[in-house]
């Protein structure tokens, strides 16, 4: 139970107890009673709202340390990522409160005040959260000027799962008031699922003793390409598990896609760029590439511009995201790739593109 919780459950119950002991000698016998079983019922009650109202169990994610210590730096904090990777759940760990701008039933009304009095929205205990900030892009300049009055550390962080479709509205790069963090899907070190006795950081500075034991065996493995990092399949029986991945695909191709810019995008078309996208996820394949494949593996025909349109604006979701070529050393002018290597933010986005499961990836190895 996190500590709002437990405040809470606390308060409520203190509450109670003093009630009682101050009321209790001028109460009948069955009054009495009837407080105490309310009591109890309430105690029930509490339980039920720590189990399900609350927020469950955090996991720690790798990103705490680095939030930390960029609102020990900057006034601001952007936390951007692909929906549904934590990151709402990992700045309510340090923020002291919370504006969603996405609440159904206050978006516009704040979207009515982040016009006509912006700085009423930032008020609040710091650091203020500001929950999918993008849905008001007038927010940031706000944003970035009250940093500048303050003249403080730690003020603000925002979230967003999307790049704001008018950025016409900023006038500011935020240069020198906001830093940034790219969250992700969370890794199997983050879940759990992995022991993360070998390091990375080991590895880059030398470390010549590295040892370590994987105690998942293949069949584990395919589970969790095929379910992803998505914290809330963590922990879900198999099949509830893998079918958080196939929503979010859905979502993506059905809605996500066309509203990140107000742009109406043939769900059929997204399926298939985004399933050879998936063919292609690990090769330097151009777009002319991916527009062949399509064309030569549906009856839809697609050409280069479409292809780089579409998946511009997965980009702008994080649905994608590509590893640029790399350059070994710091002042070669060469580097050993000319074209980004295509992945997806998490491999289950792949699978669900392919329409596979587990057992697909163990029957042909090869893919897998």
């Amino acid at each position: 139970m996190n500590k709002g919780c437990r405040r809470a459950v606390l308060f409520v119950s203190t509450r109670i107890l003093t009630n009682l002991n101050r009321h209790g000698n001028y109460l009948t016998k069955h009054r009495k009673k009837s407080l105490q079983n309310a009591e109890k019922n309430l105690c029930k009650t509490l339980k039920k709202i720590q189990l399900f109202h609350c927020m469950k169990e955090y996991k720690s994610r790798v990103v705490d340390i680095v939030l930390a210590r960029k609102l020990e730096a900057k006034g601001a904090v952007l936390i951007k990522g692909p929906k549904w990777c934590g990151k709402t759940t990992s700045a309510l760990q340090q923020a002291k409160s919370i504006l969603r701008m996405d609440n159904p039933l206050e978006k516009d009304q704040n979207l009515y005040l982040s016009k006509l009095n912006p700085q009423r929205l930032l008020n609040g205990n710091t650091p203020r959260l500001i929950d999918e900030w993008q849905i008001a892009p007038t927010l940031w300049d706000t944003i970035r000027f009250e940093v500048d009055q303050r003249g403080e550390k730690g003020q603000f962080i925002l979230t967003g799962s999307a790049v704001p479709p008018d950025t016409k509205e900023i006038t500011h790069s935020g240069t020198g008031r906001f830093s940034w963090i790219t969250m992700r899907p969370m890794s199997l070190y983050e879940s759990g699922e992995s022991s993360g006795e070998v390091s990375l950081k080991d590895l880059f500075d030398g470390k010549l003793e590295v040892d370590g034991e994987n105690t998942l065996d293949i069949d584990g493995l395919a589970f969790l390409v095929c379910r992803g990092g998505w914290p809330q399949s963590v922990g879900l029986k198999t099949c509830a598990a893998l079918q958080q991945a196939l929503d979010y695909y859905d979502a993506v191709v059905k809605s996500d896609i066309s509203r990140v810019d107000g742009v109406a995008r043939n769900p059929e078309r997204v399926k298939r760029i985004m399933r050879s996208y998936a063919r292609n996820q690990g090769s330097q394949a151009a777009y002319t590439v991916i527009a062949r494949d399509i064309s030569d593996n549906g009856v839809m025909s697609v050409n280069e511009d479409t292809v780089l349109s579409y998946t511009e604006a997965l980009r702008k979701i994080f649905v994608i995201e590509d590893m640029p070529a790399w350059n070994p050393k710091l002042r070669s002018k060469s580097v050993i790739r000319t074209t980004d290597t295509r992945y997806y933010v998490d491999p289950s986005i792949a699978t669900a593109s392919l329409g596979i499961g587990p057992d697909d990836l163990i029957n042909d190895l090869r893919t897998f």
